[in-house]
């Protein structure tokens, strides 16, 4: 086996160039050498968490799953680089990380569950080509053990409750393979919950949808709000009888996007015992990056209007929009304002971090990759965080949700068998026994 540098120093040598970063914002604070020191030893003794990392699509996307075609230990070689590889995971100081196992919704039926299947292999398969870095973890004690023998911690979430054909099923093997959250929307409604991105055709959750939450609490399964209405949001917190994740979303009072959590719900966070991760996509941190995308929408429908099945005109022109009207630059503050909103609203033991690296392609200077954890604790520091809260965030307010949903489970599964409720038989009762 290789051998490799210390995670520890490798670290070190990052952070020892931060303060070369330049970043466009008067609020960021060059990092000392203290504030350097003290990431090192946070990220030594508690296991950093990430919620969302899109990897596995990207893998699809990429090299159509064939892990032989290329090498995760550094996919900057790739001819579209990655935000994720083994290197960088390294340097950015990872200890467990949730794979997001996602689908697109065009994909429906068997035909969604068979792709999801298909990225829970490749996940299995990429931990099993790299056991020297790699370990899958199915609870919060797998993170801390595999964490502390020196390995990343791999979890399964899946992105996109269409991934189980509305059937328990699917879900209850899906839970057996690995998956421990699931996103119970993406950009799209499903059959029995609706998306901050769609025309509510609910009203929030149907019958079958609380069968849902019901089914997955009793499994150990996190229930991940990311994506969903806000009305599905505050009628799940209403039934789960096990805390929630936000596995990639940010802050509706800083960026009014519908996909980020506004502060009703995020009041109801110490009550549920769940977390809100961080996204670090700058679509949904900043408002000047969400409004230049609006334009950009409203620019190609105009320009397919006015040069209809003459795609060539339509890009042609589209690429010249794209240089007069670049992405906004954010600085990594932003990432850090939006954790200090979360922490003023949910409180400190509420709040993570969950990239959607791999999912997003516009990212804050310093957040370029999964390199980047490290100067953004140091930010939280400069900020007057305290050590202590800085490792909640890292990772332990992720671990207490994990250990309270386990053990929720397992007090469920004592007293209640599987939910045997069928979709097309749910009627217009709010019962599901």
């Amino acid at each position: 086996m290789k051998v490799r540098a210390s995670r520890l120093l490798v670290f070190a040598v990052m952070l020892s160039i931060v303060n070369g970063i330049a970043i466009a914002n008067d609020t960021t604070t060059p990092i000392s050498a203290e504030h350097e020191a003290a990431v090192r030893e946070i990220l030594r003794q508690v296991p950093l968490i990430d919620g969302h990392n899109d990897a596995p699509w990207a893998i699809r996307s990429r090299v159509e799953n064939q892990l032989a075609a290329f090498d995760f230990e550094d996919t900057t070689e790739l001819e579209k680089p990655m935000h994720t590889d083994l290197m960088r995971l390294r340097q950015g100081g990872v200890g467990g990380q949730f794979w997001s196992v996602w689908v697109p919704p065009s994909l429906e039926g068997a035909e969604a569950v068979v792709a999801v299947l298909e990225q829970i292999d490749v996940v299995h398969r990429l931990v099993e080509r790299y056991p020297d870095d790699l370990e899958i973890a199915l609870t919060a004690d797998d993170v801390v053990r595999i964490h502390a023998e020196g390995r990343i911690a791999s979890l399964i979430g899946m992105e996109g409750g269409h991934s189980i054909d509305a059937s328990l099923a699917v879900l209850r093997q899906l839970y057996a393979v690995g998956a421990r959250y699931m996103t119970l929307t993406h950009w799209s409604n499903n059959r029995w919950a609706d998306s901050a991105t769609d025309s509510p055709k609910l009203g929030g959750l149907s019958n079958f949808g609380r069968a849902v939450v019901r089914e997955m609490n009793r499994l150990g399964m996190l229930v991940d709000l990311s994506h969903v209405s806000t009305k599905v949001m505050h009628e799940v917190l209403d039934i789960s009888r096990a805390p929630i994740v936000f596995s990639h979303s940010c802050a509706f009072a800083i960026n009014p996007h519908p996909r980020n959590v506004p502060d009703d719900v995020l009041e109801r966070l110490p009550e549920n015992g769940g977390v809100v991760m961080l996204n670090f996509g700058t679509f949904f941190l900043d408002s000047a990056v969400t409004a230049r995308n609006a334009d950009r929408k409203a620019q190609k429908a105009r320009l397919e209007t006015l040069f209809p099945g003459d795609p060539n005109a339509v890009e042609e022109r589209m690429n010249g929009w794209y240089e007069e009207h670049p992405v906004p630059a954010v600085p990594l503050a932003v990432a850090a304002d939006h954790l200090d909103h979360f922490v003023e609203v949910a409180g400190i033991d509420h709040v993570g971090l969950g990239s959607d690296f791999d999912g997003i392609s516009s990212l804050p200077v310093g957040l370029e990759d999964v390199s980047g954890y490290p100067p953004l604790l140091a930010e939280l520091l400069t900020r007057g965080w305290s050590r202590e809260d800085v490792a909640k965030v890292a990772g332990l307010n992720v671990l207490r949700a994990m250990r309270k949903a386990e053990k929720a489970s397992s007090e469920l599964q004592r007293n209640e068998k599987p939910v045997e409720v069928l979709f097309e038989k749910m009627d217009s009762s709010n019962s599901i026994d």
